[in-house]
């Protein structure tokens, strides 16, 4: 026996054939939720791409809808951006067509489960919408919808708005993994629109400025009819800022604080040429006289104008240059359409100040053209007087001399008839030489007179004094306050050059408040009294007569300043 004994050995058991089929059932589950999960993970992914392809916001808008149907198998699906009233501002719809879309009517404004997303945004899941205690109900034609998603879409820290899905494919309800992807998705939505914001800001500022050096070229070209460049100023404004109205308020001459509307471009902005709207009826907290712009509810009822339903916005945009108040751009939208941006306030301000700036220029410009015509007038009015007369009259009288040396009654008769005609000729000439004088005086712009003035009593001087024109100089018609003014600018200048040995001299008229002020400053010698002559007097004079005062004040060696105001109107 020198082998030791067999030892039983252990056979395997084959398990029994259920336990096997339900281990390969299990395997397969966890397989295909695996896969789903990969196809699920994968569509989503392609649909943050895809909602990060194009910049625009529109677009993104869209996208994230679309993205977000294709990925939960929803029918419908809508994005709800909350405005600044925290009611939606717009309403962008996938799987609703344009025609059904119109026999719906207006889109919702954040009524039922759609203001409750918005007051509490938080996801949301519902089995069936219209179950649901803040359910609002839907208008006629609107298609049946009963499972229901929800979540916020939020930009940075601040709900942007509300993606909705409802009508899950085949009848089901969304479920929490449908919840998680549609979390995941809007907050790479969030980031997309973020981007989008940025770069609609950017362009937007960018198309405003080259408005601003588009518009302001073409209104200082030569020969633009003042007309023509206020109604490129509406336009070009009612285009970038996507208005439905843009106005161009001028100061009214004949009443204080009333504009008319002289530019215009937009829905029936012609009709509204001419019209005279009055500002006294606006609460100024708007802020609109501050040199900005400010948003404000139309007071004229402008933008619909039937005068029906609630009151469009308005964008009230003063403009202001260097302290000089040409007017109101004003553009409008209807009610319902959104408020106007940040950016849109901000840049039409801007372009405000551009156009001001042009407008002013541009008057500077005509009154110059206006002053070389006048003076052109009067350079041939005074060549008519003192040669042309004075000739024609010379040779009537050689004519007439002519007598003497003829003794026939016919040469006799014809040279009274050849006196008769240049007598006649003299007389016309006369007539001519007063109405170049008359309409020089009667079209002359107020600022031209006044500059007229001040360059022909500073012809002493090395050095030209410096004008400042505020306010509606050109408006004012009062000839008696205008013969007294140019008066004491006369006055006064003349004793600042012959008296006060002034290097600089500064002359400023402005109408505000109602009144009439002329400030004459020079930095010249200054005194203590005044002198004995009339000048003074008569100054002083002048401004109690139309129940205005006369100042002046004077240090030895530090110039005198003469303040002479009178009321107006």
């Amino acid at each position: 026996m020198n082998g030791s004994p067999d030892l039983p050995r252990n056979e395997p058991t084959s398990p029994p054939a259920a336990q096997l089929e339900d281990l390969l059932k299990d395997f397969m589950a966890r397989a295909g939720e695996l896969l789903q999960a990969q196809e699920r993970t994968r569509g989503l992914l392609e649909a943050v791409v895809g909602v990060a392809e194009d910049l625009s916001l529109e677009s993104v808008l869209e996208r994230v809808v679309r993205s977000a149907c294709d990925l939960l198998r929803a029918r419908y699906g809508a994005l709800g951006v909350i405005g600044e009233d925290n009611a939606l501002s717009h309403f962008i719809t996938v799987g609703i067509d344009d025609d059904l879309a119109t026999r719906i009517g207006p889109l919702p404004t954040g009524h039922g489960v759609l203001g409750l997303l918005i007051t509490e945004p938080a996801p949301l899941r519902l089995h069936d919408l219209r179950q649901h205690p803040k359910a609002y109900g839907f208008p006629r034609h609107h298609p049946p919808m009963k499972s229901f998603l929800g979540v916020p879409v939020r930009v940075r820290d601040t709900v942007f708005g509300n993606l909705y899905l409802t009508e899950k494919h085949g009848g089901e309800d969304f479920t929490p993994e449908d919840e998680d992807l549609a979390v995941a998705l809007a907050a790479a939505a969030g980031v997309a629109i973020e981007n989008a914001r940025l770069y609609e800001d950017a362009r937007r500022r960018t198309s405003w400025l080259e408005a601003c050096m588009d518009v302001t070229g073409r209104m200082l070209e030569d020969g633009q009819p003042e007309r023509t460049s206020l109604d490129l100023i509406a336009g070009r404004a009612l285009l970038e800022s996507e208005a439905r109205l843009a106005l161009v308020l001028i100061p009214s001459p004949e009443q204080d604080g009333d504009y008319t509307v002289e530019g215009s471009a937009g829905a029936h902005g012609e009709t509204l040429r001419g019209r005279v709207l009055a500002m006294g009826s606006i609460d100024n907290r708007a802020g609109i006289f501050d040199g900005a712009a400010s948003t404000l509810e139309d007071p004229w009822r402008l933008v619909d104008g039937t005068g029906e339903g609630p009151p469009g916005k308005l964008l009230m945009v003063d403009l202001n240059a260097q302290d000089s108040h040409q007017g109101f751009l004003v553009l409008g939208r209807p009610a319902g359409t959104g408020a106007f941006s940040a950016t849109d306030v901000e840049m039409a301000s801007v372009y405000g100040s551009h156009v001001a700036l042009a407008l002013a220029l541009d008057r500077i410009h005509r009154s110059r053209e206006q002053l070389v015509v006048f003076t052109d007038r009067d350079r041939i009015a005074r060549d008519l007087h003192d040669l042309v007369i004075q000739r024609l009259f010379a040779a009537g009288l050689s004519i007439q001399s002519l007598r003497r040396y003829t003794s026939t009654g016919s040469a006799a008769g014809r040279i009274d008839a050849i006196t008769d005609e240049l007598d006649t000729t003299i007389r016309d000439l006369r007539n001519t030489i007063y109405s170049l004088r008359a309409n020089t005086r009667e079209s002359e712009l107020l600022s031209s007179r006044i500059l007229r003035t001040i360059q022909s009593g500073a012809k002493a001087l090395s050095h030209a004094p410096h004008l400042t024109l505020t306010g509606a100089v050109d408006a004012l018609e009062d000839e008696v306050v205008v013969e007294n003014l140019l008066a004491v600018i006369t006055e006064s200048l003349s004793n600042a050059v012959r008296h006060s040995g002034a290097e600089r001299i500064t002359v400023s008229v402005a109408v505000e408040d109602n009144a009439l002020i002329m400030e004459l400053a020079d930095d010249g010698r200054g005194f203590k009294e005044p002198g004995s002559g009339h000048g003074l007097g008569n100054m002083v004079r002048r401004a109690a007569e139309l129940n205005g005062s006369c100042t002046i004040t004077s240090t030895p060696g530090k110039g005198t300043l003469l303040t002479w105001t009178v009321p107006l109107g």
